[in-house]
């Protein structure tokens, strides 16, 4: 791999993006990034400044809500990774919402990807806020979490995202329907192209961007008790019974192994621990007493679903980080960023 392999990257200015065209630039992959404006000059400076970009770094300007506008990155590629998706809806569109526009643009890339005639396989970057262990019927949890769990989207979740930030609904919609849409295109069902979905746990440790993640700061908001990504954080804990974590160099690696791999196809839930809100208040309390976690996280409902995927172990690829250190990478990285 790497010489000679042409690999497109969408959202590549992003938290994963960047880190993940990082990764791929340094094992000596050409890659293709797609940005929705070229004319930013901070993120365009951002990955032109990676080792490597000056040979092996295309950029390409392309939008969800344009998703035509993908087809000249993925020409010529063998792996895509579909990293972007949208965070706010642009209402003066062609779409109702950022749940159509997410569909709509997976449809899109796939298409993409098969009318090119070189790509192997379509790595999509999902979230494990599809794969909420939320029974049906609203009567709580299953007893496990794997790639048999897919959120309910009924009555049953409605009871678990707070009113007053539509925002989780929407993301939650988006990403679960646009994974099960980007599954169809799979092996199995079109005799060509593999697709695999990777949905990433709560990701934290280091970033190459100015600013933290929004993922970061529910990992830390313990701590900060910025209200926001509390509620980021309260949201995953009650859609999910605890919080699967992941560190950022994991969730790359998971992506290049899946493009790596001889032949791999379907769903792979990604996340090296999987831990309660006391089990991180606890954590930040006992390692960083100079920091006030309030009592208030620590007592939370017990829940005894137990994390059973092992998918991708079993696939062969090996974690690097565990909780404890995920958890101290936040800290890390919120410090330098001047957060804490």
């Amino acid at each position: 791999m790497g010489e000679g392999v042409k690999v497109c990257v969408t959202g590549g200015s992003g938290y994963i993006g960047s880190y993940l065209v990082k990764k791929l630039l340094a094992k000596g992959y050409t890659v293709h990034a797609t940005l929705r404006d070229l004319k930013n000059d901070s993120k365009v400076g951002l990955l032109k400044s990676l080792p490597q970009s000056e040979d092996k770094l295309v950029l390409f300007e392309a939008d969800i809500y344009n998703p035509s506008h993908f087809a000249p990155a993925i020409q010529g590629c063998d792996f895509v990774f579909h990293v972007a998706t949208p965070m706010t809806h642009e209402p003066n569109s062609q779409y109702k919402d950022t749940t159509e526009a997410a569909v709509a643009g997976s449809k899109s890339i796939a298409e993409c990807c098969l009318k090119a005639g070189t790509v192997k396989r379509l790595i999509y970057t999902a979230t494990v806020v599809s794969a909420s262990p939320l029974k049906e019927n609203g009567s709580g949890f299953k007893d496990a979490m794997d790639e048999t769990c897919w959120t309910p989207l009924n009555e049953s979740f409605r009871y678990v995202y707070p009113p007053d930030v539509p925002f989780f609904k929407d993301y939650a919609y988006s990403k679960t329907l646009s994974e099960k849409h980007i599954l169809s295109y799979g092996k199995d069902e079109n005799g060509g192209m593999e697709v695999v979905t990777l949905p990433l746990g709560l990701v934290g440790g280091d970033t190459l961007q100015s600013f933290i993640s929004g993922s970061v700061a529910a990992c830390i908001s313990l701590i900060t008790q910025d209200e926001m990504a509390s509620k980021s954080l309260n949201f995953l804990n009650d859609l999910l019974g605890k919080l699967p974590l992941l560190h950022i160099d994991d969730a790359c690696d998971a992506h290049i192994f899946c493009m790596e791999s001889p032949s791999i196809n379907g769903r792979f839930l990604c996340a090296s621990s999987y831990v309660s809100l006391e089990e991180m208040a606890n954590h930040y309390a006992l390692n960083y007493p100079e920091f006030k976690v309030k009592q208030k996280y620590e007592d939370g409902p017990k829940r005894d679903i137990k994390w059973t995927s092992t998918k991708l172990c079993d696939k062969g690829f090996v974690y690097k980080y565990d909780a404890k250190m995920i958890l101290d990478d936040c800290i890390k990285s919120a410090r330098r960023m001047g957060v804490l």
